[in-house]
């Protein structure tokens, strides 16, 4: 299994919406790295789910439930999507503030390439967000 995370900004589609939905597929990215992230992605892989501009935080726990097909949002084939289905809220958001004061989460790519959209975690990096969630 591997580990993810994506930024949404909240006023775009928020964790609120998403959860409402039940289902999305990821699209609107149009970064080749993002989009490479993207393709990556396996079914059943875990993706943190964070709101970027407003809030700057982790707030949720979603699942890829389908790998990655062309981006029906556009006629151009080189960018793709995938599907993700919510699994959790975290009990307490976790902020960027908290993240980059966290010497184990010091490399972590949402510090080290702030602009990614949708970006890769080791699961160690994955679990210390979990754990600063749980207060």
């Amino acid at each position: 299994m591997n580990y993810w995370l994506v930024k949404s900004e909240p006023f775009k589609y928020s964790w609120d919406r998403f959860v409402q939905d039940g289902k999305t597929f990821w699209d609107g990215v149009r970064n080749y790295q993002a989009r490479n992230n993207l393709m990556a992605m396996k079914t059943g892989d875990l993706v943190l789910f964070y709101h970027s501009n407003e809030g700057m935080e982790v707030v949720g726990i979603a699942r890829v439930i389908k790998e990655h097909y062309p981006d029906p949002t556009t006629e151009d084939t080189r960018w793709a999507v995938v599907d993700l289905e919510p699994v959790q809220a975290l009990k307490v958001p976790v902020s960027l503030e908290k993240i980059k004061a966290d010497e184990r989460l010091a490399q972590i790519a949402l510090i080290r390439q702030s602009r990614l959209s949708v970006m890769p975690l080791k699961q160690e990096e994955f679990d210390r967000i979990l754990e600063l969630s749980e207060g």
